[in-house]
């Protein structure tokens, strides 16, 4: 099989959700199922909400209705809802939210300790629905409980820290998870392993599937952007190097 077109792997990888703070940009805006328009804002870089990302109303910019501390990536869920995803202890998080019921809280509510906290997301209204993964898995594939709220889920991809025996084994995995059918696929990534990387500042932030040739690709934080093996846990090649 012909390798998928780099350039067009570029683009789509700067459509890639990544982790906040560092890719809220990424977020997009979206319209609610009562057409209620929500926009993601970044509460700047000093101060007691300093990096912290929050969902609000177009119209009421200082009115958050949820916020996110590091680590968390968002995805819309059926028409209209909600999903994050962030990790939580030695699980992933994953969370549904419907944004029209969403009620509003005041910054102060959060200043000062959210940020230096272990907690990821915060809300005055619990999500509708939820689930975890363990991020202890063996490489393969694995059932999982998803609840129906998250049945038009074709496909997550996790990128994820994994334990590790000695410097020559993967220090990250892909988890693979498919909502819709409850299940999670391991993708321990062999080639990033302690021995060849600084793994803490070097690490995979993003990842997405080619809907054209499926094949996965990503950015791994401080090397580069890479398109991986057709088995998803082999690098192929790197698209584009940002340290040689």
């Amino acid at each position: 099989m012909e390798k998928p077109n780099i350039s067009n792997l570029r683009q789509q990888l700067q459509r890639t959700v990544g982790p906040t703070p560092w890719y809220w940009k990424t977020f997009s805006p979206f319209v609610s199922e009562a057409g209620q328009r929500f926009a993601w804002t970044h509460q700047g870089n000093e101060g007691p909400l300093a990096y912290l990302i929050s969902l609000v109303l177009e119209q009421e910019p200082d009115k958050p209705r949820l916020a996110l501390n590091t680590y968390c990536r968002a995805f819309p869920v059926a028409t209209a809802d909600l999903g994050i995803w962030c990790p939580e202890g030695r699980s992933i998080r994953v969370m549904c939210f419907d944004p029209d019921q969403l009620k509003a809280f005041d910054f102060a509510e959060i200043a000062g300790w959210f940020k230096p906290s272990a907690e990821r997301v915060y809300a005055a209204t619990p999500p509708m629905a939820e689930f975890e993964i363990p991020t202890h898995l063996p490489e393969g594939t694995h059932k999982i409980e998803v609840p129906p709220e998250f049945q038009s889920v074709q496909e997550l991809i996790v990128p994820t820290s994994y334990k590790t025996e000695g410097v020559n084994d993967p220090a990250f995995a892909l988890y693979v998870v498919y909502p819709h059918a409850g299940l999670v696929e391991v993708l321990p990534q062999h080639w990033f392993t302690a021995a060849q990387y600084e793994v803490g500042r070097q690490w995979i932030p993003r990842a997405a599937r080619d809907p054209e040739s499926h094949r996965i690709f990503g950015e791994c934080f401080g090397v580069g952007s890479f398109l991986l093996q057709e088995d998803g846990r082999r690098l192929d090649d790197w698209m584009e190097r940002t340290n040689p």
